[in-house]
């Protein structure tokens, strides 16, 4: 590739580029028409005549199919829109995510009470009481005793923000050097040893002559929000105060490594996509999902489960028992939000047991059961059980999203039947840029390379994809291969026509240098903004994390506010080939 254009001309012509709602609409009409089926007809009408409250209660079903070829366009067409922000709905996302918060707030009160007495509780018989007994010891057994230094060590900061430091200039270093807030129930954990454990960080706090009963800021709770889900519904979280973040992520970490020890991998979701792949083939397992399982666990859940009282005291002095929503506090039923550190950790631990339990009762083989949060599968045959047991301990399945008699599977972002390809894509919100015209294109190709059974890319969303690519400037319709995210239109070898890395007749900026094995391609990427600063906290930042990625050989930046940056990546030769169009 020829570069005519200066790298500051590239940037203005990426910048300046906007779109307007007509870009958006053609782009769903023609992705719809390469679709050709009833169902994408019927959305077309709905989204065009304003029908949007109909548009996203629509409903797909595998059984209502006979081939996978008739299910996964229907399935496409009816997903593309179900999480798009623009649709006009009558009731508001942030209304309806509360409405759902407060209802499982009171399921989780009502589970609070049946665990409170579970001798009075006629739901307490048969097999949920050999179930109960058998999960306490499955979690007795995985957690291990957690030592003071694992506890302190393996704290950590999450990426987001707390209820003290939020913007954009959220990270590390300002964490380390501004953060304070902390319950009280936590203070009183941690402040014994906390100096001799973090001893640079009271040094600092020294230097700038904070008084050490100063250097924390009570906080009463966490804070509820909301933020985008899909086109019905916002999310419902909770900020929790930075310090609580912290020790709730050694906890979420202490669990991921017991649960690995039991083959569970929170780190990955390839066996739950595997798992759930096989399944669709041999309808042997079964993939079972939850219906706001992070709002769902009550407290007394957890109180009876855990028995170990050290661990049970970690995890209750770390979370927060109070939310605030709006200027109004309130004590939560449930044990922990989405938002807390351990939250997804806690769940899964709590899901697997329970499946352990239950397949050990049928006397199934415990070695198919895979957990990833609320994604479950376990042996079809003990599905039944499996939810009935579930209610009972406060969760609720979600029958939409939960697959036993049917072809088709779907977990972790995996979506199979009869052990195909069906993961559908997703208009999120209109395309405004030229980066919206990267990942619509980049997801309409994907999508035909699957349809293809990844050999080619189906000639039927060609013309969808032509149209997106030409309304992108030329002089920004870079080409990447896959696996460098959305900073340019992924293609095939031979679209691309990469230069040697070693040639250097296309390296571009000039500073890039010449390479000694693989390709160049340009591409837009966002960079974090660099800083310096000879404050302790960064050195304690500098301690907490290397500060060079080893398998990449670069030095890590301090994420703030980003900028946009033309960049040349150097490839070695393993394109992704996505094929032709068949």
């Amino acid at each position: 590739m020829s570069f005519k254009k200066s790298h500051s001309d590239l940037l203005k012509a990426y910048r300046t580029t906007r779109y307007t709602q007509r870009m958006s609409d053609e782009a769903i009409l023609l992705f719809l028409e390469s679709l050709d089926c009833p169902r994408s007809l019927a959305v077309w009408l709905l989204y065009r005549n304003g029908e949007h409250s109909q548009l996203v209660d629509l409903g797909c079903r595998p059984e209502w199919f006979n081939t996978h070829s008739g299910f996964a366009d229907a399935y496409a067409a009816t997903s593309f829109l179900s999480k798009a922000d623009f649709l006009d709905l009558p009731v508001s996302k942030k209304d309806a995510a509360l409405a759902k918060f407060w209802e499982f707030e009171e399921l989780c009160g009502t589970t609070n009470n049946r665990f409170r007495n579970l001798s009075l509780d006629p739901l307490y018989s048969g097999p949920n009481v050999h179930l109960l007994n058998a999960m306490v010891r499955k979690i007795d057994t995985l957690l291990t005793p957690m030592t003071s230094e694992e506890f302190a060590g393996n704290a950590g900061w999450g990426p987001g923000v707390s209820t003290l430091i939020k913007g954009e200039e959220v990270s590390a270093f300002n964490k380390f050097r501004e953060e304070r807030g902390i319950t009280r129930d936590l203070y009183s954990l941690v402040a014994p040893w906390f100096r001799e454990a973090y001893p640079h960080l009271m040094k600092t706090a020294t230097e700038e002559e904070i008084p050490p009963d100063a250097f924390f800021t009570y906080e009463i709770g966490n804070q509820v929000v909301t933020v985008p889900k899909n086109s019905k519904t916002d999310r419902v979280i909770a900020i929790e105060p930075g310090w609580n973040i912290w020790f709730q992520k050694s906890l979420g970490s202490s669990l991921r490594r017991r649960l690995r020890r039991e083959g569970i991998d929170l780190n990955s979701q390839e066996r739950n996509q595997q798992l759930a792949w096989d399944a669709s083939i041999d309808d042997s397992l079964a993939t079972v999902d939850f219906s706001s399982a992070s709002d769902s666990i009550s407290r007394e859940l957890v109180r009876v489960l855990i028995s170990d009282s050290n661990w049970f005291t970690l995890l209750d002095s770390c979370r927060s028992k109070v939310g605030v929503l709006g200027s109004k506090p309130f004590r939560w039923n449930k044990f922990s939000a989405m938002g807390n550190g351990f939250t997804f950790e806690l769940e899964s631990m709590i899901f697997y047991a329970a499946a352990f339990a239950v397949c050990e009762y049928l006397h199934l083989d415990t070695r198919k059961i895979s957990v990833f949060g609320d994604d479950v599968i376990l042996p079809s045959d003990a599905y039944t059980l499996y939810s009935s047991f579930s209610e009972f301990l406060g969760f609720k399945i979600n029958p939409k999203k939960s697959f036993v008699n049917s072809p088709f599977r779907e977990s972790c972002g995996g979506h199979y039947y009869d052990g195909i390809d069906c993961k559908p894509i997703y208009l999120k919100s209109r395309i405004t840029n030229v980066e919206s015209l990267y990942k619509l294109a980049n997801s309409v190709r994907r999508y035909a390379h699957r349809r293809d059974f990844n050999r080619g890319c189906d000639a039927r969303h060609l013309r969808c994809w032509s149209y997106l690519v030409g309304r992108i400037p030329k002089s920004l319709r870079f080409r990447i291969p896959e696996g460098f995210g959305d900073g340019g239109l992924i293609s095939s070898f031979d679209e691309a026509c990469p230069g040697l890395a070693r040639d250097g007749r296309y390296a571009y900026p000039r500073s890039a240098g010449r390479g000694f094995e693989g390709f160049r391609f340009p591409m837009i990427v966002y960079v974090g903004k660099r800083r310096s600063s000879d404050h302790r906290a960064m050195l304690i930042t500098r301690l907490w994390q290397p500060s060079v990625d080893e398998a990449h050989g670069n030095n890590y930046t301090l994420r703030g506010s980003v900028r946009v940056k033309l960049t040349l990546d150097v490839l070695t030769p393993r394109w992704y080939d996505l094929g032709p169009w068949q």
